[in-house]
């Protein structure tokens, strides 16, 4: 499939009457699906519509194991905030929503283990109360654990390392449905953690825990381009979180997200921050839309899971009716691509709602943008507009393209394969262990074939 199709996918065999089964059972001598007619299913903003002839919702890692055995080729399903086809398959989705339940919390080891259906804001008020924090959050409580590692998606912060950092083991399901534990002692584990569903299933994962923390959100408007310039690392290094947002008018950042820990040693921020004004109310990222649904600006202090994401768990998130890219390059070459995206603010601001530029710290994962790597990740969210945001992608990775450039795996992005694989120190090592653990391509799909294979 190619990717200008990832976008607007035929969904005319739906409108064409098409049953596709919500729940299926399996025994252990055939297939039993129960079908029943759905609407199309469609990713979280709705610029994808999903393939796949099967929907399952097992209940159990059980039923995972022996849907898994049965079937053909598959593919995980999680909270659809993915917006190409990654999660796609020609045939079945297994759908992990039902396995929400935190597993156990391990005060003595530090570690948390919950089911791959269990999305941030699921758990993290809890774990509060009982007196624990994560090390990062990303702006978007409502997507899973699971599929938020498996394709290296960060939080923010120069010390921060993505949200698979934390993880110490997952329990995965292999494409003969055998449940096995893969944690840091095991040789596959920094090829496997961010796997891109290549691997099987995911059933659990464990995740290191700290002391629970409080933390101040504030926000400063029309920060000058020129001071950005001068004091790069100091403007990011200002917060344990920092996010610049930018609609890349008028030589100026629009506003300036801080987010500290409230039991850091630091002096106030006052009212000007490198030129920028304190917001006198709570903004969204977006000026135009109500900041509502947006977590506690203003330096009043609240718990790590309210403040670090950018968005409340019980609001939409971000603008709805968006499509995303996001492009990691290297730390040290942030300024410079950032002057060379602004020269093309002519260009990208007429599709766009907002940018986000953050920093993540390197990390061990092979298929990571920050493997061995510090890296600022500059994000675009844009209006939903698929011919002109797909034409518009290459220029774009063009213009960033030597910064050795590499995409969000789960956001829309027209790097050549090719290309893509020569900016992976250890992306020969990864096929061949997805080709140990897949052999026949159970896991596979447009997305694998086009990307990885």
């Amino acid at each position: 499939m190619k990717r200008k199709q990832f976008i607007k996918s035929s969904s005319m065999a739906v409108a064409g009457g098409m049953l596709l089964p919500n729940l299926a059972c399996l025994d252990k001598k055939k297939e039993t699906v129960t079908a029943q007619a759905t609407p199309p299913r469609t990713n979280w903003a709705g610029n994808y519509t999903y393939q796949a002839e099967k929907l399952y919702e097992p209940t159990s890692t059980e039923e995972v194991q022996q849907l898994v055995k049965e079937l053909g080729q598959q593919k995980a399903l999680g909270s659809r905030h993915c917006f190409n086809n990654i999660a796609d398959s020609p045939k079945n989705q297994i759908s992990t929503k039902n396995l929400n339940r935190v597993v156990s919390l391990d005060t003595e080891n530090k570690t948390i283990t919950v089911e791959s259906g269990a999305r941030y804001g699921d758990f993290s008020e809890e774990l509060y109360e009982k007196g624990y924090a994560l090390h990062n959050l990303a702006s978007l409580p409502h997507i899973t654990v699971v599929g938020a590692c498996s394709t290296a998606t960060h939080g923010s912060g120069v010390t921060n390392g993505n949200l698979a950092t934390p993880v110490v083991a997952l329990e995965l399901v292999t494409p003969s449905g055998e449940l096995v534990t893969i944690d840091r002692d095991h040789p596959d584990f920094y090829g496997i953690v961010v796997g891109l569903g290549a691997f099987g299933i995911v059933t659990k994962v464990t995740l290191e825990i700290q002391e629970a923390f409080d933390v101040t959100q504030n926000v400063f408007v029309d920060l000058p381009l020129s001071a950005l310039v001068e004091n790069f690392d100091e403007i990011m290094s200002a917060g344990y979180s920092v996010s610049l947002f930018t609609d890349w008018l008028d030589e100026k950042i629009s506003e300036v997200w801080v987010k500290r820990k409230v039991d850091t040693e630091h002096e106030a921020l006052g009212d000007d921050f490198h030129g920028a004004k304190a917001a006198t109310e709570n903004l969204h990222p977006i000026a135009s839309i109500s900041a509502e649904a947006c977590s506690q600006q203003m330096g009043v202090p609240g718990p790590w899971y309210d403040r670090l994401p950018h968005f409340k768990m019980g609001f939409t998130p971000s603008a709805g009716e968006e499509l995303q890219s996001e492009f990691f390059i290297p730390h040290e070459n942030a300024v410079e691509a950032i002057l060379a995206l602004e020269k093309m603010k002519n260009e990208i601001n007429p599709h766009l709602m907002i940018t986000e530029v953050r920093t993540i710290a390197a990390d061990e994962f092979w298929m990571s943008p920050c493997y061995h790597q510090n890296s600022v990740a500059i994000h675009f969210t844009w209006k939903q507009k698929p011919e002109e945001v797909m034409a518009l992608l290459p220029k774009i990775e063009a213009t960033l393209a030597p910064f050795n450039v590499k995409p969000h795996w789960g956001k829309l992005f027209t790097v050549n394969p090719n290309t893509l694989h020569e900016r992976y120190e250890k992306f020969g090592d990864f096929l061949a262990l997805a080709k140990k653990y897949d052999p026949e391509g159970k896991f596979k799909n447009d997305y694998l074939d086009l990307n990885i294979y």
